[in-house]
This record gives C-alpha cells, structure tokens and sequence, in this order.
C-alpha cells in the first residue's frame, strides 16, 4: 500500500500517530517494510508506504482502508496493489541496516503488455524489489522498489537498468524520497 497524504494534514497525522502504530503493530509478523515518503529534502512526511504480507485481497482492503490514517482522513490517495518479494527479505533484514544514506521508494509503472521486473544485478542498495501485480496475481502492472541510494537518479536507474532493448519497460517512474519507519524505541 502507498498513499499521498492530503494537503494541510500534518497536524491530523500526528494526531493519529499512535493510533496508527499500535494498528501497525497487529501486523508486525506480516509486515516486509514501512515508513513515510517524504517532502523535497525529507523534513515533512507526504504519505506512507507499507508492504504487507497478506493472505488475500479482501484482507488487503481490510488492512489499508481500517487503518486509522485512512478513516481519519489523512491519505488523499491509496494505492493498493499485490506485491511479490523477489529479494526474500524484510527491511529489517536489508544489509545496509534501518538507517544511513538517502533513501527512495521507486515505483515504475508497466505499459500494457510489458514484461514483468528484472531484479539488478548489483543488490547492495535494494531494500525491496518486486512486481505490482492484479488483485489475482495474473498481470503485471509495475514494479515498486525502496532503494538506498546517492539522489533521485541513481535511484530511479535501479528501474532505468530494466529497460528491454529498444522498448522501455515502464511507461513512467515515479521517485520519493523514504525513511524505513515504525514505533520508535
């Protein structure tokens, strides 16, 4: 799940922000990655993204459209896809740690009849990777990736590597700027 916050809701996301962890912490055994995208230089949160292992659709729309940011009115947008983890991993278990060095979610999204994501060959700053797929894991729609890297463009080269010869193999790539997130400590 990605969302877009809506404009002027800081102080209304804050308000909810327990609220929102202790929701979160009822998937914590699901739970792949999480944290907020943030505005230009990463000082104010502009929606969130949480990867969630979940059985199926129904329990998908059940997890993103309860929790209490969305009832509340934070989130402008929701985008809620089925997501397959290529690296086998969690963000807790991402070599370069919770934290350090500039970090983007990546998402690019496929053009009818494209092929599905090819993982680079250089893993070191991928923190996830894996294809948006339909509700029943039949088409690929995308692919969404949380990159720890130098800016926005080496970031969105993680995407950029995967063009097919002469065909690109995203019809756009959107970059945010990410922070792992969760309860703090």
């Amino acid at each position: 799940m990605v969302v877009a916050d809506r404009p002027g809701s800081t102080a209304l996301r804050a308000d909810l922000r327990e609220d929102h962890w202790s929701y979160m912490d009822r998937y914590a055994k699901q739970m792949i990655a999480r944290g907020p995208t943030l505005t230009g230089e990463g000082d104010v949160a502009s929606g969130s993204v949480h990867i969630v292992d979940l059985p199926d659709p129904a329990a998908a729309r059940a997890f993103a459209f309860d929790e209490p940011g969305y009832q509340g009115g934070v989130y402008r947008d929701v985008l809620l896809r089925r997501w397959r983890n290529m690296l086998g991993r969690t963000m807790w278990e991402f070599p370069g740690g919770l934290s350090g060095g500039r970090r983007y979610l990546v998402l690019g999204l496929g053009p009818e009849g494209a092929a599905g994501p090819v993982v680079p060959p250089d893993r070191d700053q991928l923190i996830a990777f894996g294809p948006l797929l339909s509700d029943d894991g039949s088409v690929w729609l995308g692919t969404a990736a949380l990159v720890q890297a130098a800016d926005r463009d080496t970031a969105r080269a993680v995407l950029d590597q995967a063009d097919l010869a002469d065909q690109a193999r995203y019809a756009d790539i959107e970059v945010h700027r990410w922070q792992s997130g969760g309860r703090p400590a």
